[in-house]
């Protein structure tokens, strides 16, 4: 550092300086508290599934409501409606089931070998989002958007992107989070027939590899607590009766109701876990509420 002429002569003078005025400094900046943690939600902020696509299967561990997602996968939901109303799920078995992965059914034979009598189903690994269709943003990643189709956590391709395709809509696929049902397939990608999995954990490599078709949207506990094994050795979990709750009685149907994800309770819940995760921000960290009577 040089020191100023004057400076120095006073110095080499010995000469007494004034007292040089020090800075105050700034006070420090008060901090920005973040987003609150949503309340209870109220009456508005909850929704009623379509009883049509909501797949109630009762397992010895428990009972586990899944909601089908038509929106992402059509075919796929038609098939499981199908085979649920034919009886083939009733019995099967979880033959399959790895801790901090999934749980795997719906094989006729019980093995990973079988399938129903139906044709084979082409992939739906992606859908097309439109502007009509009811997705609710999460984060916008500038070139990708991730966020929700009723339960079913989603990414797409920007919304900007709209206008320049031919159908004037964009790219989607599921996001296989906990309690994400996934088509099970053999090698071949259009190899799905009946057996499906229930994810237990997050498994983001089998994003636009497989088929996702829906969420459970209830009794995720009980996935995790199906016996594990590859395969699992006897005695297995089952399958021991699964319906669509559109075609159960009133008397035994049970009443079930989920967050909205357009709701403002949802709004809120997605601003305080995206405002505590900073950029580990993921979908699979959103838990959608839902009560059971």
């Amino acid at each position: 550092m040089t020191l100023r002429p004057v400076i120095l002569a006073a110095l080499c003078m010995g000469l007494a300086l004034p007292p040089v005025a020090l800075a105050k400094s700034a006070p420090a900046a008060a901090a920005v508290a973040g987003p609150a943690k949503p309340g209870q939600p109220t009456a508005r902020d909850w929704r009623l599934p379509d009883p049509q696509n909501v797949v109630v299967i009762d397992t010895n561990r428990g009972q586990v409501l899944l909601e089908l997602s038509p929106l992402a996968a059509p075919n796929h939901v038609a098939r499981v409606q199908a085979l649920v109303r034919a009886g083939l799920y009733n019995g099967r078995t979880f033959f399959r089931v790895i801790d901090q992965f999934m749980a795997q059914t719906g094989d006729p034979k019980d093995d990973g070998t079988g399938g129903s009598d139906l044709p084979d189903l082409a992939p739906e690994f992606t859908f097309r989002r439109g502007a009509d269709t009811p997705f609710v943003a999460a984060a916008d990643q500038t070139v990708a958007e991730i966020g929700f189709i009723g339960a079913l956590p989603v990414m797409t391709q920007s919304t900007m992107l709209m206008p320049m395709t031919a159908d004037a809509k964009i790219s989607g696929w599921g996001l296989f989070c906990p309690g994400v049902a996934g088509a099970a397939r053999a090698e071949a990608p259009d190899s799905a027939n009946s057996q499906f999995f229930l994810m237990r954990q997050a498994y983001p490599s089998l994003e636009k590899r497989y088929t996702a078709f829906g969420r459970v949207i209830a009794g995720l506990d009980v996935v995790r607590a199906i016996k594990v094994g590859e395969p699992v050795e006897a005695p297995q979990d089952q399958m021991l009766k699964v319906q669509l709750l559109a075609d159960m009685p009133a008397a035994s149907r049970p009443k079930v109701r989920v967050i909205d994800p357009a709701s403002p309770w949802f709004a809120a819940e997605i601003a305080y876990v995206r405002a505590q995760m900073g950029a580990d921000f993921t979908a699979c960290a959103i838990e959608i509420p839902s009560e059971v009577k």
